[in-house]
Formats: structure tokens, C-alpha cells, sequence
């Protein structure tokens, strides 16, 4: 099969760039070892409980700002529902309790009540990053990694205001310690800030660029925070959605295992059950690590550019922890996002970010409970257990981590209805993200911006996107890598990019929380809801037994159809030979089974 474009990996990066390049009328395919799109950012079910893989705090769709997420969308013109998150997020740090208000100054006076001697070097400090951001990501929004700036339009946005630029760009190769060093005289205060990059940029205010870290302090109270409401399904879902509505192709469960060159130049793919895929142009969304090692034959590449591909440190491995729980175990005062700061001085295990999606979108649990994640780091070796030592240190990580937990909700417990383990091996084994390195490589002095992966490599057909990439880890910064890897291709075939252009019209609703089920299907119509809702009972079975022995994918028509993707869903039993699938109902692990042939039925007529 020959297409235009191969987009290798459907995270958020390689859908976004799939989207706007199938919007542009090109033929693409989307190639996923997984059976749910979305990587970090995809989901999975238990019962009726939605749970978010990784991503479950996105950034970047306020009205201002760096909101790639936002311009994305308006590109694609295509609707989206987003629950902005009232405050941004709290950390519970040395015993007290700071909220990152959207507002700065409260924010500051939260921070000084740790840190009272420093009150007027935070006002100092951010009143100067706030004045660079707003005069270098705000007043001039452009939606490209720093390997694919337009250098007049850079130059335009330099000469409007030369002394926050200049002052911009000479973060590029400082530390952010040595930035903060200029404004606070109090050395514990580091260890504050080294909280907020670590939870970013997976790199100590050591490590971390000074030209990262100083838009990542503001962009957090500007920004603000969101989750798509329905999950983040919805949000892989719409992605996916544009893709197969302008007549592209998904292909899940098939892992690519090498591209395939002729005459020293990239063409295709060799997918793992022995099939091959063409293409004019390829975009890879994956690691660094598994395109130089494992992708590019080594007869196509240099022993120092594989030495490179080896040297870029990993951020640390991570475990995430997944809880179903009575909903009295959360008070009502809790935010959506939570840091559990462990010790103030140092990185360990105990240190995690809470996420309770539950308490702004009341559709992806029942009434009467919450979803309570917890994700951190992992310094234990994984990766050479046996089955048995690898279930006992499972079971190990999970008490730990609920003991973790209980200090900020003292009775979870004894009111877990659902509680499972990714591992860093289980993160490798669904993102391919090698070790369970949920940031890809790590973002540090040295091994920063222009000396990772370039959206374009040493071929002209072979382009990238991803964390592995220029501006690094985050569902801003990989979404920003899809929308330029894309450009990248248009612009190779002579076609129109995507480009900022002020009074773009607004496809992106953001609402405040909560999100009930009321409001879910609320634009459609009675019959439509009832379809909707009657798929959204679907499991997502990693293994389905309903489909056992047919070729009708009917966990990927449901999803499709839980986020409005009719158009795919049709396809998708289009391709089926099965002429009736309510016949495949009493195979359906749950006790009242989802309503296969209704869905279908009304598939048929649409």
C-alpha cells in the first residue's frame, strides 16, 4: 500500500501532525502498536470507569499564551469541549499547602508564606519573566520548534522588542539556577523551584535550561490548566476523527520494525507481521533510542550518530498507580491535580503528582466515586524479575504507593473498589517508551533544544516529532512538534502551512467544572445520545472476547462512536464481513452486555 505520508506512532504528536496533514487533503496512515490511540495520552477502561494512561493535566489551550493545543484545533476545525481547571494545581510541600493561582501575585504571597524573606525577590523575578513572556509567547504566537523558525518572522518579533529577546536568548545556554541566582539569596527556595522543573522539564533547576524554565513559571499561571471533557478519549478521539473523516487510515496493533531505504533514501515501513507500507515522506513520533537502535538499519547510519542516539539521558523511570475509590475518600475541597512533595532537599519515591480528574468531569466514574491516580519515580531495577519476584514487587509498589497516598487522604485504604499498577516495564510495553521513561530524554544543559532530534533529519524523507525532539517533554511542547513536522512536510510538497493568522475562529469551548453527565452529548440529538451512551459501555478489552474469531473490531467501532467519529466507526464495519453483529452480544464480558447490533444497526443508516 502506497500513501502519501507514514506517520510511525499515534501519540498526541503523531496524530496531531497526521490531522493537519489528511485536513490538507493528503493520503496519510497512522501506525500504532497499541489498539487505543494516544500513547501517554490515551485511555482505558474498568467497568465504567475512564481512566487516563498518563497524560491527565494538559496545558496549552488558554486563549493566550503557549497554547499549541488551542491553534491545533482551530486549524482543524474541529470542536472540542475542555474543562478549565480553577486553579492550576497544588503542592504540599514541607507541611504547607501552595496554590498555583492564576493570578501571580496571590501566587507569590502563598510561596513567601515558606519562603517570608524572599517575598520581594518573587515579585522581582516574575514581574520580569511575566514582561519577557508576554512580549515573547504572547504578542507574537508562533506554533514551530526553534529548528523550524521562519527566520524573517523571527526577526520581526526580535526588532518589536530587542531587549526582551536578547534577554530571552541569552537564557539558552545557562542553567535556570543560574537564573534564579540573579534574584533569590535564600538557596532553600531552589529547592522549591527544583519541584515545579522536575515536574516539567523531569530535570532539577540544575539541569534545566534557563530559556525552558523561565517560560514554564509563567506559562503555569497565564495558561492555566485543562482536561477534555469525557476524558482524554476525547481528545485522541477528535484527533483520530479528522484523520479518518478526510479519508486517511488508522492502523492499530501493528508495530513497525524497520523503514525501509532504496538508493539511500527512506520509502517505506516493515510492519511486524511481515507487510510493508509506502510513502513520499515518513513522520516518526517515537524515541530517539528505538529510531537510531532499532528502526534505521545500520548500514543507513554513522557509529556517531548512534553514539549520539545512546547518550541522551533518560528522564528516571516511572510507576503509575490506578484507583477507583467511594467518593467520600477525596473531600471536597480537594483540587484535580495534587504534588505530594516527599523531601524537600531531594528527588525519591515518595514524591508524586495526585490526579483526581473526577472532581472536575463527573462523567468518567459513578456518582459515588473518584479516580485517583498517582504517578512518580521508580528507582528500582525492573526490568530483570522473574514473573513471580515481578507480581510481588507489584504488589510492594502499590502499598507503598497507597501509604503515600493516605497522607493526603487518610481513608483510601479501606475504600478502594479498583486499584492496578503500570510499572515501567507496563509503560514500555503500551507507549514503547524505552525503560518506562514516561519524558523521553531528559532536557538538561548539554543535551537541550537544538543539540536533540530536529523535526528534519539527515533525509529528506524522514522527518520527526515527539519529546524526543527540540522543545521536549509536555502535551504543549510534543503538540507544537506535530504541527511543525507537518509544516516541514507541506512545505516539501509545496503546499500551504499552518500559520498563526489573528481572528482565527474559535473551535475550542472551554467550560468551568464540573463536567456532568448531562452536559456529555448535550449538542445531540435523543437518538444519537442513546447511541452514544450505548457505546460508551464498552470495555476496551485489551483482549475482546466479543470479537473472538470474526474480523469486526468492535472495541474500535465503540470508541469511535463514544466520541462522535462516525464517519470511522462506519468504515471500520464496512470492512467487516460480519452481517450481524448482535449476534457477538452474548460473548461481551459484562453481565448486561453493550448493545453491538444497535450501534451497528445505526452505523448502517448513517
Amino acid at each position: 500500500m502506497h500513501v502519501d505520508v507514514l506517520v510511525i506512532g499515534a501519540g498526541l504528536s503523531g496524530l496531531s501532525s497526521a490531522a493537519l496533514l489528511a485536513k490538507r487533503g493528503l493520503q496519510v496512515a497512522v501506525i500504532d502498536k497499541a489498539y487505543c490511540p494516544g500513547g501517554s495520552c490515551g485511555a482505558f477502561k474498568r467497568g465504567d470507569a475512564i481512566f487516563d494512561q498518563g497524560s491527565s493535566m494538559l496545558f496549552g489551550w488558554g486563549e493566550k499564551g503557549f497554547n499549541a493545543h488551542r491553534f491545533l484545533f482551530n486549524c482543524l476545525e474541529e470542536p472540542i469541549t475542555i474543562i478549565q481547571h480553577e486553579l492550576l494545581y497544588c503542592v504540599h510541600y514541607d507541611g504547607k499547602k501552595v496554590r498555583f493561582f492564576s493570578d501571580i501575585s496571590r501566587f507569590i504571597e502563598e510561596v513567601a508564606t515558606i519562603f517570608p524573606g524572599q517575598r520581594e525577590n518573587l515579585v522581582h523575578f516574575y514581574a520580569d519573566m511575566q514582561k519577557m513572556y508576554e512580549h515573547v509567547m504572547v504578542e507574537n504566537p508562533s506554533y514551530t520548534t526553534p529548528d523550524e523558525v521562519d527566520k524573517k518572522a523571527a526577526l520581526s518579533s526580535l526588532l518589536q522588542h530587542p531587549l526582551s529577546y536578547m534577554r530571552f536568548l541569552s537564557y539558552l545556554n545557562v542553567s535556570a539556577k543560574s537564573l534564579l541566582s540573579k534574584y533569590f539569596t535564600d538557596k532553600s527556595i531552589f529547592n522549591f523551584f527544583d519541584k515545579l522543573t522536575s515536574t516539567y522539564c523531569y530535570a532539577t533547576v540544575e539541569e534545566s535550561p534557563a530559556i525552558l524554565a523561565s517560560v514554564m513559571f509563567v506559562d503555569n499561571h497565564v495558561g492555566g490548566s485543562y482536561y477534555p471533557a469525557g476524558s482524554t478519549l476525547h481528545l485522541t478521539g477528535a484527533l483520530e476523527k479528522v484523520i479518518e473523516q478526510h479519508g486517511s487510515t488508522m492502523i492499530a496493533e501493528h508495530e513497525v520494525v524497520s523503514i525501509l531505504f532504496d538508493q539511500g533514501k527512506p520509502y517505506g515501513v516493515l510492519l511486524d507481521d511481515g507487510s510493508q507500507y509506502t510513502a513520499d515522506q515518513i513522520i516518526y513520533s517515537g524515541t530517539v533510542w528505538n529510531l537510531y537502535d532499532k528502526l534505521l538499519p545500520k548500514e543507513y547510519t554513522t557509529e556517531k550518530q548512534r553514539q549520539w542516539a545512546k547518550n541522551q539521558e533518560p528522564t528516571y523511570p516511572s510507576v503509575a498507580l490506578y484507583t477507583l475509590v467511594d467518593k467520600e475518600v477525596v473531600e471536597s475541597d480537594t483540587l484535580a491535580v495534587e504534588m505530594l512533595i516527599g523531601r524537600p532537599d531531594m528527588l525519591d519515591e515518595d514524591e508524586v503528582t495526585a490526579y483526581i480528574p473526577s472532581v472536575d468531569d463527573r462523567t468518567i466514574c459513578s456518582d459515588d466515586e473518584h479516580i485517583v491516580m498517582a504517578i512518580g519515580p521508580s528507582f528500582s531495577d525492573w526490568s530483570s524479575l522473574n514473573p513471580e519476584a515481578y507480581k510481588q514487587r507489584k504488589n510492594e509498589e502499590i502499598d507503598r504507593l497507597l501509604s503515600v497516598l493516605a497522607k493526603r487522604f487518610p481513608t483510601i485504604k479501606e475504600h478502594i473498589r479498583h486499584v492496578e499498577l503500570a510499572t515501567p516495564r507496563t509503560i514500555e510495553r503500551f507507549t514503547l517508551k524505552n525503560g518506562g521513561a514516561v519524558a523521553g530524554p531528559k532536557q538538561k544543559l548539554g543535551n537541550h533544544m537544538f543539540k536533540r532530534q530536529h523535526i528534519r533529519t539527515g533525509w529528506d524523507s524522514l522527518f520527526c516529532c515527539g519529546e524526543s525532539t527540540t522543545l521536549g517533554t509536555g502535551t504543549p511542547t510534543v503538540t507544537t512538534s506535530g504541527i511543525a513536522a507537518a509544516n516541514a512536510v507541506l512545505s516539501k510538497r509545496g503546499l500551504k502551512p499552518f500559520l498563526y493568522e489573528p481572528g482565527m475562529k474559535e473551535f475550542v469551548k472551554v467550560i468551568d467544572a464540573p463536567f456532568t453527565n448531562e452536559q456529555l452529548y448535550a449538542t445531540t440529538d435523543a437518538e444519537r445520545d442513546a447511541i452514544q451512551r450505548a457505546a460508551r459501555r464498552c470495555q476496551l478489552c485489551e483482549h475482546p472476547s466479543c470479537s473472538q474469531g470474526t474480523d469486526l473490531d468492535v472495541r474500535g467501532i465503540m470508541r469511535r462512536v463514544t466520541v462522535g467519529n462516525f464517519a470511522g466507526a462506519k468504515r471500520k464495519l464496512a470492512e467487516s464481513a460480519v452481517q450481524d453483529p448482535k449476534k457477538l452480544e452474548p460473548n461481551c464480558i459484562r453481565e448486561e452486555s453493550v448493545a453491538i447490533g444497535k450501534v451497528c444497526t445505526y452505523l448502517k443508516d448513517y
